[in-house]
């Protein structure tokens, strides 16, 4: 088997930080929206803690934002290229098709290019779209009374809850099929393994001088190779 190291350790490591944040926010803003359940006391625990979760959100995203610019992961494996594009109907109908008849995926990560088409145009959306939305909503009515004149103002309190309230079903149903898709690989757990140890494993292609020897040492093999058969050629 050879090993294809993937996910360096701080995104792995704010992954999961994020995950925990995108489930804290989800239980307790429904909570907040339940008939019943709900109240909107400055001081009830459901919203203190989406409120706080919420600041650790925009601090996540953050960080998020500063190391891929800072590191090669923005350029790298975000950006939509032209081939992509191409893809882009061929992976649909792997994921929509051809996965429910036993075909294999088109799509092979590699440490230069991790995402397809698809979850490029995906996570793009979530990163670019979707948080930056529903932290910017989530600002404003993190201190309500601080920006209730101004929302009063532009009489926008109803359509920033739409907002919000949408970008939040959106990020749910994200969380549901990125669970099911990660569980998709060779067995249910290879892709989340590599997300905690950074690396995923593909079996050796039989027949290659790299499978089994160090790169620095294929090309002597080879060339001891070539002239043992020049050798039994001549005799």
């Amino acid at each position: 088997m050879k090993r294809i190291y993937l996910h360096p350790l701080p995104l792995r490591i704010w992954h999961w930080v994020n995950a925990l944040i995108i489930i804290l926010l989800i239980i307790t803003g429904t909570q907040l929206r339940i008939p019943g359940i709900a109240s909107l006391r400055p001081h009830h625990p459901a919203l203190l803690v989406h409120k706080y979760v919420g600041w650790a959100m925009v601090a996540s995203c953050g960080f998020w934002l500063v190391y891929s610019m800072a590191s090669d992961n923005l350029s790298r494996h975000y950006m939509i290229r032209k081939r992509d594009l191409k893809g882009i109907f061929r992976q649909a109908k792997f994921y929509l098709i051809s996965m429910f008849r036993g075909e294999e995926n088109p799509f092979r990560p590699t440490p230069d290019e991790k995402f397809n088409a698809l979850q490029k145009l995906a996570y793009g959306a979530i990163m670019f779209i979707f948080a930056p939305v529903l932290v910017v909503t989530g600002f404003l009515f993190s201190d309500i009374l601080f920006f209730r004149k101004y929302i009063l103002l532009w009489k926008v309190v109803g359509v920033l809850n739409v907002i919000h309230v949408i970008g939040a079903y959106v990020f749910a149903l994200y969380l549901v099929v990125h669970v099911y898709m990660a569980t998709l690989g060779p067995t249910a757990f290879f892709h989340i393994k590599a997300m905690i140890v950074g690396y995923e494993e593909e079996p050796d292609e039989p027949g290659t001088i790299t499978d089994v020897i160090p790169p620095g040492e294929a090309a002597t093999f080879q060339e001891c190779h070539t002239e043992q058969e020049g050798a039994n050629i001549d005799g």
